[in-house]
């Protein structure tokens, strides 16, 4: 299949000005022609839409010829393997635009998404991303994790700081981006079989030096409910989660001239604590619980957080998940000069 899109991609000449919106679809029939109505409606026009059919059992497959039939920017696929991450590969490699957007098929577009995103790289070149704030919305009462998760996000993005919590969550809303091809082939485009392709993409995005630009546009509302893929799908389960977030880690740190610490000894802290020791690599642990400092856990005595000042040039895995903990314990680490996203990360 990756050798079939590399060939496919030779095929086409690259519009310089085009923007192309790749767009998997899967049983999203409620939700789809309020969605392709919302890319129609936008203010910038010249886009294309390349649309993966998942092997949809509603009525989705229809929908999407009956909008193909009538408009000539919309094509669609059906999907000849299966999955998102192969139906986004599939539609990337018959884009023909200069600029690369993805969008879910069950969210909406601001009328304004693609000309303020376009205009962004116009102004910034290559080497950044556009993105914009999201709103979270749902037909039944919205959680409140998803308004915290959107709150936060939004915070990010406004002051362009995404790669500050690249370790706490996923920093880069998966349908609200837009980069060059350049750098998106750069950043290893859907290069992936394993993790979460958001999540996967954020950590390559950042690996290839790109750079966030910050906006206050709500440019995306993000519908949730109960079928959502990113509720059902294994990628998207906890555990892949640490795994994308460990092997990250342990490609970028710990640099040579650096200590390596953990921050917290509960169960995500010992599955860190485990995963470094399979690495062979050596590091402090630190806890604030009275009970466990001094004690041994996989042959490591804890320390106390504390001893943090002693530490020359550390580079902390914090794995505490109480909040208020989390703000003293970054109170302190500010004091000794450490820098968020840099000297420390949490691990949410």
């Amino acid at each position: 299949m990756r050798k079939e899109c590399i060939d496919l991609k030779t095929k086409f000449e690259i519009d310089s000005k085009l923007v192309s919106i790749l767009m998997p679809v899967k049983n999203a029939e409620p939700y789809l022609e309020e969605c392709l109505d919302s890319i129609i409606n936008q203010e910038y026009k010249h886009w294309e839409l390349i649309a993966i059919n998942d092997h949809s059992t509603d009525d989705s497959e229809n929908i999407l010829k009956a909008y193909a039939d009538k408009e000539a920017r919309i094509s669609f696929k059906n999907n000849s393997a299966k999955g998102i991450i192969e139906a986004l590969r599939m539609a990337y490699s018959f884009s023909r635009g200069n600029y690369i957007t993805r969008m879910d098929a069950d969210d909406i577009m601001t009328s304004n998404k693609l000309r303020i995103m376009q205009a962004q790289l116009l102004d910034y070149q290559q080497g950044h991303i556009a993105l914009g704030q999201v709103k979270y919305f749902s037909e039944n009462k919205l959680g409140d994790g998803y308004k915290k998760y959107a709150l936060w996000l939004n915070s990010l993005i406004d002051t362009g700081d995404n790669w500050e919590d690249l370790f706490k969550e996923c920093v880069i809303p998966s349908p609200c981006w837009m980069v060059h091809r350049t750098d998106f082939n750069k950043a290893g485009a859907f290069d992936n079989d394993l993790w979460p392709e958001d999540y996967d993409l954020c950590f390559r995005f950042y690996m290839a030096g790109l750079k966030c630009i910050p906006t206050k546009e709500v440019l995306h509302h993000w519908r949730d409910y109960g079928e959502r893929t990113s509720r059902n799908d294994p990628h998207y389960a906890d555990n892949r989660f640490f795994e994308l977030k460990i092997h990250y880690f342990l490609k970028m740190y710990p640099r040579s001239n650096q200590n390596l610490v953990i921050m917290g000894a509960g169960k995500k802290g010992k599955a860190i604590a485990k995963k470094l020791i399979e690495e062979k690599l050596d590091f402090h642990w630190l806890s604030n619980n009275e009970r466990k400092i001094g004690k041994e856990i996989y042959g490591i005595e804890l320390q106390s957080q504390k001893d943090i000042l002693s530490v020359k040039n550390p580079i902390v895995i914090i794995a505490i998940s109480n909040p208020n903990e989390q703000e003293l314990l970054e109170k302190l680490l500010v004091k000794q000069e450490l820098i968020k996203g840099h000297n420390y990360h949490f691990f949410s």
